[in-house]
């Protein structure tokens, strides 16, 4: 009962924080079976950074962190676009430089900003409690689209994705599928990055998605599992940390990555059994 009193009064007084978590995590969490899958997870925490960065440059020049978001993501995007034989060095170079770029620059930028400290780990860290309509408006517009489009366009997305050169030779045109996941991918981590930061948004994308692979096979599985983890767990570490009066961020994050570590153990202890037997 006193679980459930905290979830009602949790909910009652930060409605937007449960609002914009939920969202972000179905989102996040879906797209992230795709990262995980393509296994670029280094772009995502690189997109995160840089969404990141474009809000430091909103805080700074005062304009819409958004348009700020939006604006770094799709410089990032567009580089991930390129044809290979444009690109001089390997990506991952690319992503590490915008990764290291992108973090530290965020800093110095907010640094003589005027602002206090706490305002500066909640823009450029995130904080769902403090959630706003704004930010719950921006999720919805950003992320529902995304996911829907990508949802619709599942198949040639797939084939683009797990099989380049069959692909290719049944005439998909797999630059043009890669280039709008990407697009997407930039878009959701855009709208999430405002109220979820960085190390929540990479947390959503990679740690959620890692554990539904671990419990399911088939796609569709995995993206409802995916889903449902991301929201189960954003809403038990509100909670978690309403109760115990923690920061909510590190709290979910925390929660994550414990799941994840206990699925794999007991998937590695399952394992060793059966092949004992």
């Amino acid at each position: 009962m006193s679980l459930l009193r905290d979830a009602v009064s949790f909910t009652g007084l930060f409605p937007e924080a449960v609002l914009c978590g939920t969202v972000m995590a179905a989102v996040c969490s879906a797209f992230g079976v795709f990262v995980v899958l393509k296994r670029i997870v280094f772009i995502s925490i690189a997109l995160s950074e840089a969404a990141t960065f474009g809000l430091a440059l909103a805080l700074v020049f005062h304009f819409s962190p958004l348009a700020g978001s939006a604006l770094v993501t799709g410089a990032v995007v567009f580089m991930l676009t390129l044809p290979e034989k444009r690109q001089h060095l390997p990506k991952d170079v690319v992503l590490g430089t915008v990764f290291l770029l992108a973090s530290s620059a965020s800093v110095l930028l907010v640094a003589q900003s005027g602002f206090g400290l706490e305002e500066i780990k909640a823009m450029l860290y995130g904080d769902l409690i403090v959630s706003s309509p704004r930010d719950r408006w921006v999720l919805l517009l950003t992320g529902v689209p995304s996911l829907a489009v990508l949802l619709l366009f599942l198949r040639p997305v797939l084939y683009a994705f797990l099989d380049r050169e069959a692909a290719c030779v049944m005439g998909v045109r797999c630059w043009f599928w890669e280039g709008l996941f990407f697009f997407l991918l930039g878009l959701v981590v855009s709208g999430a990055s405002k109220s979820g930061g960085a190390l929540l948004v990479f947390c959503l994308l990679v740690v959620i998605p890692a554990t539904a692979l671990l419990l399911a096979r088939r796609l569709w599985a995995v993206i409802a599992i995916s889903v449902a983890l991301g929201v189960l767990t954003t809403w038990a570490g509100l909670l978690t940390a309403y109760s115990a009066d923690l920061p909510a961020n590190p709290t979910i994050i925390g929660l994550s990555c414990l799941l994840l570590i206990g699925v794999a153990a007991i998937r590695t202890m399952a394992t060793t059994r059966s092949s004992r037997r």
